[in-house]
């Protein structure tokens, strides 16, 4: 066997027999309860559950539509998109570094040596040089740098595509939750203008009495405050639709102005939440898969750091032609080639490695810190947002109850008040107090379906 094929055999065998360096990555560990407070049961996490349209479980299709429009147009949506793609142009790099590079060359030179003052120009030799050629290049990925490369690059593309879904859901559920509260000041709205009616009739039957010498002139007063006070209140209210309204067109990407929802005084379906959710649906959050991935990038740094501490070991080699002219540069006199190994290694360059190593190790630490951090956030999220769907339930039957209460009793204060046996006075606070008590119970409603819609970002999609 020739020594150049003894050679190639050699580095074949280095090829195939080699290791990455540094550790191989294992999900951080957490300290998950066996229990969990409000309504959970254990269960293998997965981040490769869908999400789909989660809104459409509100059974409103005007939210479908603006859901639709941001998801199409919405400025942060279309940034982070961007950089996912450019995130995946890193790929073909990665693939790249472990195969081999090869590049053409081709010169012509012509060229003289110097001329003495005592030697005529025509016994000066001109000398002519072409050349064509090919040269390769393979480093052979003996520790892994490579390979560790390329596998933090893919983790990168990951969580660069889980940043795109956080920012898809975090858009998502901000235009619904100001959708809700939209549809909640429609409610309110349209309750303070009945009451502000309501109120009209009221002032002007007061009006009527103390023209008939029934009622004092305070009567009067009184509910001249009380109308004025409604109106002023259904101005305000106005003011923070149109704010909402404003929010929600910049979602859906358009300007204010582009944007005008017909106030509908009624709000979205509260959809039934599970008794039980497993934990599965956790890991669809795409902020704790993308905060795991960038353990993955960190954890591969690792072994690029080690892997510095060994020589590098590549193949090169060059083949083409020169000649003294074109014409016969591709003749075989002209060919040259010229194919070996070469190793580097840098000898003064510990201490850089040393605190490339240890930075490494800390970058670590900090994303596995990191995605923890994530994971405990999104237990205390769904905890939160389960523990308000059971309180407002109680609550909203509550209000509802007093709602009832409110009316029957503001009823039988103005057939009291007209029979002369009570003031008006009692009239305005039985109004204050069945106006409150409506108001509280859609704030309550509204509060609900914000909670739910709370709970669909923290399990990143509908339970």
């Amino acid at each position: 066997m020739t020594p150049m094929r003894v050679l190639v055999a050699f580095t074949a065998s280095l090829a195939l027999g080699a290791c990455a360096v540094g550790p191989n990555y294992h999900r951080p560990a957490l300290v998950v309860p066996a229990a969990f407070k409000e309504a959970w049961q254990p269960a293998q996490p997965t981040d490769a559950a869908p999400r789909g349209a989660w809104w459409s479980v509100y059974g409103d299709s005007v939210l479908d539509g603006l859901e639709q429009d941001a998801d199409a147009a919405n400025p942060t949506i279309a940034a982070a998109e961007a950089s996912w793609h450019s995130s995946q142009a890193l790929m073909a790099q990665g693939i790249g570094a472990l195969l081999p590079t090869v590049s053409a060359t081709g010169s012509a030179i012509r060229s003289r040596g110097a001329v003495s003052p005592n030697v005529p120009l025509a016994s000066v030799t001109v000398q002519t040089q072409d050349r064509a050629g090919l040269t390769g290049n393979w480093e052979m990925d003996l520790w892994g740098r490579l390979r560790r490369g390329l596998e933090g690059v893919q983790a990168t593309i990951a969580a660069s595509e889980g940043d795109l879904g956080a920012a898809r859901l975090s858009i998502e559920s901000r235009l619904a939750t100001d959708y809700v509260q939209l549809r909640a000041l429609d409610s309110s709205r349209a309750l303070y203008a009945t009451t502000i009616d309501s109120y009209q009739r009221s002032l002007e039957i007061t009006r009527n009495r103390y023209a008939a010498g029934i009622a004092v002139r305070t009567d009067v007063t009184q509910a001249e405050s009380t109308l004025a006070s409604a109106q002023a209140e259904y101005a305000d209210l106005g003011a923070q639709r149109s704010v909402l309204e404003h929010d929600i067109a910049v979602l859906t990407g358009r300007t204010p102005e582009a944007l005008s929802l017909v106030p509908v005084a009624a709000l979205p379906s509260l959809p039934p939440v599970p008794g039980s959710l497993p934990a599965t649906l956790l890991e669809r959050r795409p902020d704790v898969a993308a905060a795991e991935r960038r353990v993955v990038v960190a954890n591969a740094q690792i072994g690029i750091a080690r892997a510095a501490w060994f020589p590098t070991l590549s193949l090169s080699g060059t083949a083409g032609y020169s000649g003294s002219a074109w014409k016969n540069l591709f003749k075989v006199p002209a060919e040259y080639w010229t194919f070996g190994p070469q190793m580097a290694e840098s000898l003064l360059a510990s201490g850089t490695r040393i605190t490339q190593n240890r930075q490494a190790k800390a970058n670590y630490d900090a994303a596995a810190a990191n995605y923890r951090g994530a994971v405990l956030g999104a237990f205390q999220s769904v905890d939160d947002a389960l523990a308000n769907l059971r309180a407002l339930e109680t609550e909203s039957e509550a209000t509802g109850r007093a709602v009832a209460a409110a009316r029957a009793t503001l009823r039988v204060t103005e057939n009291q008040y007209r029979a002369g046996t009570v003031s008006y006075l009692n009239v305005v606070i039985a109004e204050g107090a069945a106006l409150s008590a409506e108001t509280t119970h859609i704030t309550v409603d509204s509060r609900r379906l914000q909670a739910h819609v709370a709970l669909v970002k923290a399990l990143g999609g509908a339970p």
